[in-house]
């Protein structure tokens, strides 16, 4: 496969989608092909039966190859799940020659400092993303990369997962027959879909309601600043309605979809929705008001605790405020009125976000849909990731003189340690899972 091709794989609670990508002249991303199966092994975004979960990564690898006519090797897959959390750290290093100026290993080293952070057991750094630094106790310092000084110091947002949650989306893809290329955090890869460079300076937070999580992602000044996986979704809106009427799931999935909504003061007392009864029963009659009722009670529960969470994060401070407010995707941000509900709850400016921020013009209405955030994020990631290896290769390939290389650096660097992390996760994995066998 050419570099200018990826494919992200979303394994999510309700649906599993295989999405193929290509980079076109103008740098935007063409969608070649699709596939999406329904997700069996999955709960609340972790795999808890691998050979279903294999199944339906299989099924959608197929349907994606055939519909792009091409072959699929290897894959940029999501992590998300109720495992997932973060946490603020600060950390600093004393530098042993302050003549020198501050270069990438003194970050290497202090952010390797994080990774030695205790954590619970079982559970792993994903991601250290520094927030700001600080040199000698000067403040508020974006980049130190060429600035002297003896102590050098960071704020990180520190985001932690079970191992073996990772591990075993690692064991799926493995034995479906793909390579392994990248993980991703899927609250990172939605926002690279869906948010503008403005909003993520301007200060941001991205909700992504799943079928089993919800998803939340919060930046400022470009940064992100926040993460958070709430272990509820779109499916439990769906078992609300199933039990609140008695009927069966796929009914209620239906009704949720064709006649949901939010807001339970749109509907009229006389409108029903008649559903046939199982197998020779009567029919059942539901008022679309008490289903609004029952998504209304759900969907504020959903609301309020990311607001929590947006609250935890300081968004009430006036230099942390969210100057562009929520936004919403993923499957879940279809329901009707959720958009005036969201805004009335959290008194935030709000909008539905479609993943067409570096799509093509001409892409396909379906690929337009919030459904499909999370994979056209992966697709992106995989391309940016394929981009930098192209640009390694020819780093070592081709020596450069010394005149240009201060003029090369700090601009190419930086970006390629901080997206590391991950990558080095990926490498993790990989060797776990050849060893393992």
């Amino acid at each position: 496969m050419d570099h200018n091709i990826a494919v992200g794989l979303d394994i999510g609670t309700t649906k599993i989608v295989a999405m193929i990508g290509r980079k076109n002249e103008y740098g935007k991303l063409e969608i070649l092909g699709i596939g999406k199966s329904k997700s069996l092994g999955v709960h609340r975004g972790v795999v808890n039966n691998i050979t279903q979960t294999i199944q339906s990564i299989q099924q959608a690898i197929q349907e994606a190859e055939a519909s792009a006519e091409m072959k699929i090797e290897g894959v940029t897959v999501g992590i998300a799940g109720q495992h997932i959390r973060s946490l603020q750290h600060s950390d600093y290093i004393t530098r042993p020659n302050s003549d020198l100026v501050i270069d990438e290993e003194d970050i290497d080293r202090l952010i390797n400092q994080v990774h030695k952070l205790v954590m619970l057991p079982g559970e792993e750094i994903i991601h250290v993303l520094p927030q700001e630094y600080k040199v000698d106790g000067q403040a508020e310092i974006k980049e130190p990369i060429g600035m002297y000084g003896g102590r050098l110091e960071a704020n990180f947002h520190v985001v932690v997962g079970q191992v073996s949650s990772i591990r075993n989306i690692g064991r799926c893809v493995q034995s479906s027959g793909l390579n392994l290329e990248g993980i991703t955090l899927e609250p990172l890869a939605s926002a690279n879909a869906v948010l503008s460079q403005e909003e993520k300076e301007a200060g941001v937070a991205l909700i992504d309601i799943g079928g089993g999580t919800t998803d939340l992602a919060i930046f400022r000044d470009g940064i992100i600043r926040h993460t958070a996986v709430i272990p509820f979704g779109g499916n439990v809106i769906t078992e609300d309605i199933k039990e609140g009427c008695s009927i069966i799931e796929k009914q209620a999935e239906l009704l949720k979809i064709k006649f949901g909504s939010a807001w339970p003061g749109e509907n009229k007392e006389n409108e029903i929705v008649s559903i046939p009864g199982l197998r020779g029963r009567e029919p059942k009659e539901i008022t679309l008001k008490n289903l609004s009722k029952i998504i209304h009670a759900r969907v504020v529960e959903i609301v309020e605790q990311v607001y929590v969470e947006i609250k935890n994060y300081g968004h009430e401070e006036q230099k942390k405020k969210l100057i562009a407010g929520i936004v919403l995707t993923g499957g879940g941000a279809q329901l009707k009125h959720l958009k005036q509900l969201v805004e009335y709850i959290t008194g935030m400016d709000t909008r539905i976000g479609y993943p067409n921020e570096h799509l093509a013009g001409d892409s396909d209405e379906e690929v337009t849909s919030p459904l499909f955030a999370t994979a056209v994020g992966l697709v992106l990631d995989g391309i940016k990731r394929n981009e930098r290896k192209k640009i390694e290769q020819k780093e070592k390939l081709s020596p450069k003189t010394e005149e240009e290389k201060p003029e090369e650096k700090p601009v190419e660097k930086p970006v390629k340690e901080r997206r590391s992390f991950l990558d080095k996760l990926t490498e993790r994995v990989k060797d776990f899972l050849d060893n393992a066998e």
